[in-house]
């Protein structure tokens, strides 16, 4: 199936973007990596279909990747996947968010995915999604008024909704440096594992002296947007982490997320399977962090 026909446009600000945005109306598409946006319109699953793509591909800037220790990681929108994962110090100190970049889709669709793409499609089953969340990650989104920066958790409203308004860009991700003592894991669960996430747990872990201090979990694929489970967090942290708490914590977490049956899977498979990754997480998370991870 052929694309339907569009004009094409190619601006070489964020200013710029965002007034074609606003002069074409909720008829214009913005083009970022392009790997859903393009296999949509082919598919004739965008309602109404675009008739002006802009794409944001030639915009200076917005594929910024830098960490410090002072001010954390920032991540520009149009950053690729692939460099997400292969970046040295997301490696290094942010682990979960380097596990779930390395888990979406192909090598193919990463390197010309974006993360503020996989973001602002605003799918359940995003993979990056979760492990930003746990990170406390916050969005840097302009419009016509300006910047302004937002929780990355009040970002998702929806099934394929977000927060953002028309004639706005989601422009960076940043995330605060992890504390000490303290990593992420991000694991999920599909019939491959370049598939769609059926579902997906992340979670970032902090433990002082065998005791698990603090902990953030975000289900995908569990609830209509990336779902918090803060039943199952309040169960794990202030305990020391053995087998007996977290059979406990598998079966809250499956009966804390609320997932739908579709055609990947039915409800109760994917309470399940959440209830597996969760303990696997936490293991991982604990064993990272007794060899010396970040």
């Amino acid at each position: 199936m052929q694309l339907p026909k569009f004009e094409y446009f190619s601006p070489t600000s964020i200013d710029q973007a965002i007034a074609m945005l606003l002069e074409f109306g909720k008829e214009a598409r913005v083009l970022a990596g392009g790997t859903d946006l393009l296999v949509k319109m082919k598919q004739r699953a965008i309602k109404p279909l675009p008739k002006f793509i802009i794409n944001i591909k030639e915009i200076p800037g917005m594929n910024m990747l830098a960490y410090s220790e002072e001010d954390g990681l920032h991540i520009g929108a149009l950053t690729k996947i692939h460099e997400i994962k292969s970046f040295l110090p997301i490696q290094q100190y942010f682990v979960g968010l380097s596990q779930a970049a390395g888990l979406l889709s192909t090598p193919q669709v990463r390197n010309i995915a974006t993360i503020g793409g996989n973001l602002c499609n605003a799918s359940p089953a995003a993979e990056t999604a979760p492990a930003l969340l746990t990170l406390s990650a916050k969005a840097k989104i302009r419009g016509k008024g300006g910047d302004r920066v937002i929780p990355l958790s009040d970002f998702f409203v929806g099934p394929s909704q977000s927060i953002m308004e028309h004639g706005e860009l989601l422009t960076e991700i940043m995330v605060p440096n992890p504390t000490p003592n303290s990593t992420g894991v991000y694991l999920k669960h599909g019939k491959r594992l370049s598939d769609v996430a059926i579902v997906g747990v992340g979670i970032s872990l902090t433990m002082e002296n065998n005791i698990c201090s603090d902990i953030k979990i975000y289900f995908a694929s569990a609830a209509p947007i990336p779902m918090r489970a803060k039943k199952t967090e309040e169960l794990i942290k202030g305990q020391q982490i053995n087998d007996k708490l977290l059979d406990e914590a598998g079966k809250v977490a499956s009966q804390e997320c609320q997932p739908m049956d579709d055609i990947r899977a039915k409800a109760d498979y994917r309470r399940e399977k959440i209830g597996m990754l969760l303990k696997d997480a936490v293991k991982q998370g604990v064993l990272y962090i007794k060899l010396g991870g970040s």
